[in-house]
């Protein structure tokens, strides 16, 4: 029996429920220990209010997943079925405006309110419940356990954001991280893939992640599969990462050539050279 058929999906649901309830009490700290909204963050262009406004906004886009209390998505995305990036963008253009100057002074409140809220109406429901995602595309339905990674990910991601930019310390551990790999990557790169370069490519990789978990992507004629601890087989390139590195670089919070010199990331495999392609075909939105 291979490693993916030892894998208990409901126990790494479970810990990643932990994890989540466990980095909400942090990022509001963070949040209300920032002595300067208007300050710019780790994410060019937003101010730390900016990501903060935007944690908030994510929060309550998968609570109104199961309550309801959101649902005019017309008024937010374009009106076509487009790119993930332009959809992306539109969400985040609407995000950063809910919430004025004065709402912004309890976006600890907020993220408070709204963690508890998710993990509320979530407990007990199966990894595999369908969650409505229209800001991946008007049709999108993700897993329970893909949307938790993603809320995981998006506190841990934009915490680090606005620690940068409030200069305040925020960690990263390696396995928040393996649980934010191994729940979301396998739904979100396929999405993620820009159709328009991968047009007649043919080329795989082999994501070792140290502890892991490990990811086999496989690009053909312009779509994307991601398969977690797929049997083995000869693949283009491997790429050899520290979860947390990999993560990182993954959403261009790190350049790839500092993970590489710090020997936290390599490539190899018979084709290696192709490593830097992954990033250009599969972009963070």
């Amino acid at each position: 029996m291979g490693a993916e058929g030892r894998r208990d999906p409901l126990a790494e649901h479970e810990r990643t429920r932990a994890a989540l309830r466990a980095v909400i009490p942090r990022l509001v700290h963070l949040v209300r220990g920032v002595p300067d909204l208007g300050a710019p963050s780790g994410v060019p262009v937003w101010t730390v209010g900016d990501v903060g406004a935007h944690v908030c906004a994510a929060y309550l886009a998968y609570c109104s997943a199961f309550t309801g209390e959101f649902d005019d998505w017309d008024s937010v995305l374009p009106p076509d079925d487009g790119p993930l990036s332009e959809r992306i963008a539109a969400v985040n253009a609407k995000a950063i405006g809910l919430f004025g100057e004065d709402e912004r002074r309890h976006l600890g409140d907020v993220i408070a309110e709204r963690g508890e809220t998710f993990l509320r109406v979530t407990e007990g429901l199966v990894p595999q419940t369908p969650v409505a995602t229209p800001w991946y595309g008007q049709q999108a339905v993700i897993t329970l356990a893909t949307a938790t990674g993603l809320m995981l990910s998006e506190s841990l991601l934009h915490g680090l954001d606005i620690a940068r930019g409030a200069r305040l310390p925020w960690t990263i551990g390696p396995d928040e991280a393996r649980l934010v790999l191994g729940q979301s990557m396998p739904t979100m790169m396929p999405l993620a893939l820009d159709k328009t370069k991968a047009r007649g490519a043919r080329v795989s990789f082999d994501l070792a992640l140290k502890g892991g978990p490990r990811l086999a992507v496989v690009i053909e004629d312009g779509r994307a599969t991601v398969v977690r601890d797929a049997p083995a087989r000869p693949y283009d390139c491997r790429i050899t990462a520290a979860p947390t590195e990999f993560l990182l670089v993954s959403f261009r919070r790190l350049p790839v050539w500092k993970a590489i010199a710090r020997g936290r990331m390599r490539a190899g495999g018979s084709r290696p050279w192709l490593a830097p392609r992954l990033a250009r075909l599969i972009a963070s939105p």
